[in-house]
């Protein structure tokens, strides 16, 4: 496994380098992009180097992106993102935000897992409801690298950027919880009644979720008292952090509580309790850049792989169809899902319509909806939901991610 990542790494690096110098692109959608154009020549190696392609699929595979990205970088990436976070701005927004990464994420669920189920069945697939529902619930959080990732270089307002990127923090690690508990009735055998697997779904959702937001706290905290008695130390501060990230979330696992919310409530507890943001002390400036570095060079592993993993697919028609239909059916799901909470609550923004626009086409889908699919075994559909999960992610990545600080520009104009 170290050896694929090392060459991950490394076409990461070099691809950055040509993305900086000529592409000028967001990084991870000029990533993506270099990574889909580098498919064509290996795909094309199969019958002339048939061992340098076997070579290849092997890196992809050994790198095993479901558990390097699930148990690895996501927890890294959630961290530096929460890091730097202002959470008075944050409580500005929390009703928002808390409908958002919750209501918004069940409503899509439902709304794109039934209308996926009558459209597979209209064009001639096979695929029962429950697994649509999987699907639904793996496509309909937003992810919180691709967001925050592209929020940089669009020209947004800020109570706005609060929202969008205060969602993507926390629907994240409740998206996880609710597919978690649509799996569980998947897989459910006949010993299980409809109460057992109800109480099920309910106590995975208090001990992932709940457990995950007092657990980040008590890291948080904990980090935090060691953080603050280094001030004439900031290597080893940084070393601490580190520590709360890898520490905490081998702990989440073992405690069986969400560790990307963890990572989450502990990055915000952190970089707020030390103002992070404010640059002046040492220890501030050494995690600042530490954690911008490490930020990027995940960011850049992330969207290599993502791009690179996609040849492991095989062309079918079929799935492809599906894959574009359920581009318009996410984004239709994201509009409703997004309309209903939104207008039950008071904001700041003066244009609510434009606001809802934003919000729908600012919802990005990236690595976590693949590493979901990627879970999925053959008995659930897993090769179909990977397909279409994959169509709508590069759609989302690159179209609506490129789009996105136009159609800001135009809306405001």
């Amino acid at each position: 496994m170290f050896e694929s990542f090392s060459i991950v790494f490394t076409i990461s690096a070099l691809f950055n380098f040509i993305n900086y110098k000529w592409l000028k692109l967001p990084s991870t959608i000029g990533l993506l992009i270099l990574s889909l154009i580098l498919i064509i020549p290996i795909t094309l190696s199969e019958t002339v180097f048939p061992e340098f392609y076997k070579f290849f699929c092997d890196i992809i595979v050994n790198a095993n992106f479901k558990s390097l990205l699930l148990d690895g970088i996501l927890s890294f990436m959630l961290f530096a993102g929460a890091l730097h976070v202002n959470i008075g701005a944050l409580a500005k927004q929390k009703k928002s935000i808390l409908l958002f990464a919750t209501i918004s994420v069940l409503i899509s669920t439902f709304i794109v897992g039934g209308l996926i189920f009558y459209t597979a069945k209209l064009i001639g697939l096979e695929l029962p409801f429950i697994h649509a529902l999987l699907f639904g619930s793996l496509i309909s959080p937003t992810d919180p690298i691709a967001v925050m990732a592209i929020l940089k270089k669009a020209n947004i307002a800020k109570s706005l950027g609060i929202k969008i990127e205060g969602e993507s923090l926390f629907n994240d690690g409740i998206g996880v919880v609710v597919f978690s508990g649509i799996l569980l009735l998947a897989t459910a055998t006949g010993d299980y009644n409809q109460a057992e697997i109800s109480k099920e779904i309910g106590t995975l959702f208090l001990e992932e979720a709940i457990g995950g937001i007092v657990y980040g706290l008590v890291i948080g905290f904990i980090g935090l008292q060691f953080i603050k008695s280094l001030k004439d130390n900031p290597h080893l501060s940084v070393m601490i952090s580190l520590a709360i990230v890898m520490g905490g979330y081998a702990g989440a696992s073992m405690l069986h509580v969400s560790g990307p919310l963890a990572m989450v409530i502990a990055g915000l507890f952190v970089g707020n309790k030390i103002n992070i943001s404010n640059n002046k002390s040492d220890v501030q400036k050494a995690l600042n850049e530490f954690w911008e570095i490490l930020d990027d060079v995940f960011n850049g592993i992330l969207f290599v792989l993502i791009g690179l993993a996609m040849h492991l697919l095989e062309f079918n028609k079929t799935y492809l169809i599906l894959g574009v239909m359920a581009i318009v059916i996410v984004l239709s799901a994201r509009l409703v899902s997004v309309f209903l909470p939104y207008s039950l609550l008071k904001h700041e923004e003066k244009k609510p319509i434009k606001t809802i626009a934003i919000l729908t086409w600012g919802g990005l889908r990236g690595g976590i909806s693949i590493a979901l699919a990627l879970s999925l075994s053959d008995e659930l559909s897993g090769e179909l939901i990977l397909y279409i999960t994959y169509v709508v992610v590069l759609f989302s990545i690159i179209v609506q991610g490129l789009s996105i600080g136009k159609v800001v520009k135009k809306l405001y104009s």
